[in-house]
């Protein structure tokens, strides 16, 4: 896989082709969510090149569904800063799960691809890593099309206003979990990494309902983090 991403033309395109392609059933998903977070925007004022721009320079949806959800008059900086660090903070322990993987990338790179990781190309990532070398031609085969399609759609729903105002009423409120509990199964086959995922789902939901906001998704990753290091532990002895 080294030599693939090394030679020249074809292959390295074939791999972004590869990540493009593999990425396809998370660029549909996406849709109407951006086109709700688009229309959130219209609401709150937000022109649509000041939309294309908050999904071109953050690329969170979570953090951005936060940060047009407290959008007023005057600006509440230190709730928006508060809430979205809050929320990002679960990149930490996604890159520090990442970084072993992207030893071929370079510190250039590297960079780059950590402002491009978001929860989808992330997992997605992850579960390639699993089986073979992350090469940068397929990892920014994940990435590129689905940053261009969140800021596309993001405009495209400030464009158009509330196109969904439901969206549990078409079943899109589930699709990510859905997607996400596929590649979960897919990457977690070994018995010992059941712990991890039942101690960060347990500790998520008791943060639900115990604290407020979205410290969930932060107690719930770290939660697992730990309970995942303990379980990787090996007795002194073993090979």
């Amino acid at each position: 896989m080294a030599e693939a991403e090394q030679a020249p033309g074809r292959r390295g395109s074939d791999q972004f082709l590869l990540g493009a392609w593999q990425m396809l059933p998370l660029l549909i998903a996406v849709i109407p969510f951006a086109l709700i977070m688009g229309a959130l925007c219209a609401e709150k004022g937000m022109s649509p090149l000041e939309t294309a721009l908050m999904g071109a320079l953050v690329f969170a949806g979570s953090s951005q569904f936060v940060a047009a959800g407290l959008w007023q008059h005057p600006i509440p900086m230190l709730a928006i800063i508060a809430g979205t660090a809050l929320i990002n903070s679960r990149h930490l322990l996604m890159s520090a799960a990442l970084a072993p993987n992207m030893g071929a990338f370079g510190r250039p790179r590297a960079y780059l691809a950590l402002f491009f990781m978001a929860d989808e190309n992330w997992a997605m990532a992850m579960r390639r890593a699993a089986t073979e070398p992350l090469t940068p031609s397929y990892y920014f085969g994940l990435s590129v099309p689905f940053y261009l399609s969140w800021v596309l759609w993001t405009t495209v729903g400030n464009l158009l206003g509330g196109v969904i105002a439901d969206p549990k009423r078409f079943g899109f409120d589930f699709a990510f979990a859905a997607v996400f509990l596929v590649i979960l199964l897919s990457l977690n086959k070994a018995r010992r990494n059941l712990l991890p995922i039942a101690v960060s789902a347990a500790a998520a939901l008791v943060a639900w309902r115990l604290l407020p906001g979205s410290a969930y998704i932060f107690v719930g990753g770290l939660a697992g983090t730990v309970a995942g290091a303990i379980a990787g532990k090996r007795p002194a002895h073993a090979p």
